[in-house]
Order: C-alpha cells, then sequence, then structure tokens
C-alpha cells in the first residue's frame, strides 16, 4: 500500500513545483521531503522524479501518479465530510479572508459561532485573494474570501465553487475640507492604491482612465488603514470599499461614482469539501455578519 502522506508530498510537488516550496509550505526540512520522496519511488516500483537543472520534474509515471494522489486525497476529504456530518466533533477550519472582511465581518462572525457550533476552531490568516484561493486549491486553507470588480472577474478554479456574500460599494474617499465633488476633480491629486498587480489596483485605474486621466500614484500600500490615514489628512485621495469604515469616518467625506462602482465578495470552498458541516458553519456566519454588517453602510455626502 502506497503512503497517502508521500502521496502528499508528491501532489504538492506537483502544484509548487520545488522541494524547497513544498517543505515550507509543510513545514518541513527539504531534506525531509526529499527522504520521504525517495521511499515512495521504492514503494510504487517506478522513477518518478527526474533532474531538471537544479531542480527536480515529475516522469510521466510520476504526474499519473500525482494525479492519482489528488483522487485518493480527494476521497478522503469527501469521507471525513460525511463522517464529520453524523456527529459534531472538534475540528478546525482555516480561514483566508481580506483585511477588509477580517475587520468588518471576522468579530460577528466568530460571536456567531461560538453559539451554533461551540466545537469548532476557526484560524484565519489575511492574504491577498490570489494567495488565498490558490491556496485554497492546495489544501493550505479550507474556506477563502475573495473579491472581484466590475469587468474585472476572476478566472474559475474547477475544484472550488463559490457563494456570494454580496456587494460592497466603492467610493472616492476625500479628506472633509477638498473641494473635489467627483472623480474628474481628482486628475492632478496626489492618490494612494492597492499594490500592482491586483485586482483593486486594476479597476481603479480604469477608473480614472475612464474619466479622463491617469492618477498620480505616489503611494501604495495593501494596508487600507493607511489609504484613511493619507486621505484624512489631505495627503492622498482613494477609492475605497465600504467596508473600510467600520470605525471613526471623522476627517473624510465619500463622493459616489457613476456606473458600476462596487465589489463582489464571495467565499470559496474545496468541491469535495464544500458540503462538511463546519465549512458551511462557517460560511453561513461569514454571510450572516455581511448582512449585519452591510445594514450600516455610509452614505455619500
Amino acid at each position: 500500500m502506497w503512503d497517502l502522506h508521500r502521496l502528499r508530498l508528491l501532489h504538492e510537488l506537483s502544484l509548487r513545483g520545488t522541494v524547497t516550496e513544498v517543505a515550507r509550505t509543510l513545514n518541513y526540512a527539504p531534506s525531509s521531503v526529499s527522504q520521504q520522496l525517495a521511499k515512495l519511488e521504492e514503494e510504487v516500483g517506478v522513477r518518478l522524479l527526474e533532474p531538471d537543472g537544479r531542480r527536480l520534474r515529475l516522469t510521466p509515471p510520476g504526474e499519473l501518479v500525482a494525479r492519482h494522489a489528488a483522487e485518493v486525497l480527494d476521497l478522503e476529504e469527501r469521507v471525513r465530510s460525511r463522517l464529520a456530518s453524523a456527529e459534531p466533533v472538534g475540528e478546525t477550519v482555516r480561514l483566508a479572508t481580506l483585511e477588509t472582511t477580517a475587520r468588518a465581518l471576522l468579530p460577528h462572525a466568530l460571536t456567531r459561532l461560538r453559539g451554533t457550533a461551540p466545537h469548532l476552531r476557526l484560524e484565519a490568516s489575511v492574504v491577498p485573494p490570489e494567495t488565498g484561493l490558490a491556496e485554497l486549491e492546495t489544501r493550505g486553507f479550507d474556506v477563502a474570501v475573495a473579491e472581484q470588480y466590475p469587468g474585472h472577474s476572476r478566472s474559475h478554479r474547477a475544484t472550488l465553487d463559490r457563494e456570494p456574500l454580496g456587494t460592497d460599494p466603492v467610493r472616492l474617499a476625500v479628506a472633509a475640507g477638498s473641494g473635489v465633488t467627483g472623480l474628474a476633480d481628482a486628475r492632478d491629486l496626489p492618490w494612494v492604491m492597492e499594490p500592482a498587480g491586483t485586482a483593486a489596483r486594476q479597476w481603479a485605474v480604469q477608473q480614472c482612465r475612464a474619466a479622463g486621466f491617469e492618477p498620480d500614484i505616489r503611494f501604495d500600500s495593501a494596508d487600507l488603514e493607511i489609504h484613511v490615514h493619507l486621505v484624512r489628512a489631505g495627503h492622498a485621495v482613494s477609492l475605497l470599499p465600504d467596508l473600510v469604515w467600520t470605525g471613526n469616518r471623522d476627517g473624510v467625506r465619500l463622493i459616489g461614482l457613476a456606473g458600476p462602482s462596487h465589489r463582489e465578495l464571495f467565499t470559496s470552498a474545496r468541491l469535495v469539501s464544500a458540503g462538511h458541516p463546519a465549512i458551511a458553519q462557517v460560511r453561513a456566519a461569514l454571510a450572516d455578519a455581511f448582512a449585519v454588517v452591510g445594514a450600516g453602510r455610509p452614505v455619500s455626502r
């Protein structure tokens, strides 16, 4: 019988490309990963890996066994979900969340879970949606919260599902004393945006271009609290989602945008585990939190 743990290491190598990355992800020493893969080769009886420069790559039989490993891991996950449906047990759900949803939704969701699923341990990490969805697919997380913007839909991954949380309006944020009345008025002002390559940055730049100008991006940060502080101090303007405003909004004025100006929030899970009761409870708690927090959204002025 082939060892399931070693099969998982081969599956991880097929996804991540290097022994070093597999070791980093699973918190092993690279030498330990290499040793376990060598033992798997002995068990299978064929060569699974071959040198490719300074790296290892899967041989055709190795790719076949890696696909088998993925099917075995999926089957195990399905069985675990069915067993968990019979009787609640203490278990951990790992959540990948955006910064804004962690701040705005997570406290309420945890309070709800304390009453509905006291046996459940929720572990949450704030990561970019691109990372969260990729790590969800490779079993680094069990649930991910992600976003997409009008005209910038995320690619659908065959192994993942999606459940909508709702829409989160995005508005132009300026200092309270600013004379700006619309997006076009901000053409000559400094901007703070999320880092290059993110969906939020791409969408924000397109909004500015549609208004007839190229934004002067002087600051970028994934931490939206930095955006808020720069806007409040009058050093920049920004396009910010409403879920940012869970605390003090003094010193900031919000201006609505023309056309579709929102982000769509959704949760995602692996298809093989989406029916797991604990995962369903976490997603229900997040949806409940969004319904509560969404009712208190700010109003443009």
